[in-house]
């Protein structure tokens, strides 16, 4: 009788594997989506106000997930995009932390368009330093690190620096930049999570600033190489 209770016990014991084995499986291949906006904000600037946003939507699973990311800046005195970016990116995990990404940019702004191919990483790096780096392949290909941090003051005030950096490799004067001129942006957002994670309205400030020829390039049109703003805005996700 023994016996027979240690076997009936190995057969509980194997098909709860069997089913817990199944049931990872099944959420692996669980197809989920997903919006988030970082930012959808309101620049005020000495020189000039921006309107900006920067937002991924997803689709797929846990094994392969098709991304589908804007960013834009839009002038409000010249009333027209300064920069506008979308990218269909294909997203799948190398790690525990990081995901490998390829796909394709298009830029449409007012003025020269551009189509690079893109190859990169993404994930949270040591300390849970979200970071995104990417090489935008064409025949003049930019290098872009992006890199942000979330500080919690409270479990509903967060304080988020940023750093991103942008080097072209090449010279691109139609765009306005020069090869290894790079362009740096700072910023920090403190937000508050109105509606959970779901709404986070938020305040902060945001620098950039042009360097080597690509600064020379915006002092010959007769613009600054750097400019301050004060920043409102609202963080979404679902």
């Amino acid at each position: 009788m023994g016996g027979d209770m240690k076997t009936s016990q190995g057969v509980l014991a194997a098909a709860f594997a069997a089913a817990l084995l199944g049931s990872t499986a099944a959420q692996a291949n669980q197809v989920l989506w997903g919006f988030q906006a970082e930012n959808v904000e309101y620049r005020f600037g000495e020189s000039e106000d921006v309107a900006a946003w920067d937002f991924d939507f997803f689709v797929g699973t846990d094994e392969l997930k098709v991304v589908w990311r804007s960013e834009a800046e839009f002038s409000m005195d010249e009333r027209e995009f300064e920069t506008l970016e979308n990218q269909l990116r294909l997203q799948v995990p190398i790690g525990r932390f990081f995901d490998a990404v390829a796909g394709v940019r298009v830029d449409t702004p007012k003025g020269t368009d551009r189509a690079y191919g893109v190859v990169g990483v993404k994930g949270l790096a040591p300390q849970w330093f979200e970071i995104d780096a990417d090489l935008y392949i064409s025949d003049r290909p930019v290098f872009r690190f992006e890199g942000e941090y979330e500080a919690l003051i409270t479990n509903r005030i967060i304080l988020t620096p940023s750093l991103e950096f942008t080097l072209p490799l090449r010279d691109d004067p139609a765009i306005g930049v020069a090869g290894f001129g790079p362009k740096v942006e700072v910023g920090a957002r403190l937000s508050y999570d109105l509606i959970d994670r779901a709404v986070a309205p938020y305040i902060g400030v945001h620098y950039e600033r042009s360097f080597g020829g690509t600064a020379d390039i915006l002092r010959a049109a007769g613009k600054d190489a750097g400019a301050l703003f004060g920043v409102v805005g609202v963080r979404l996700m679902y």
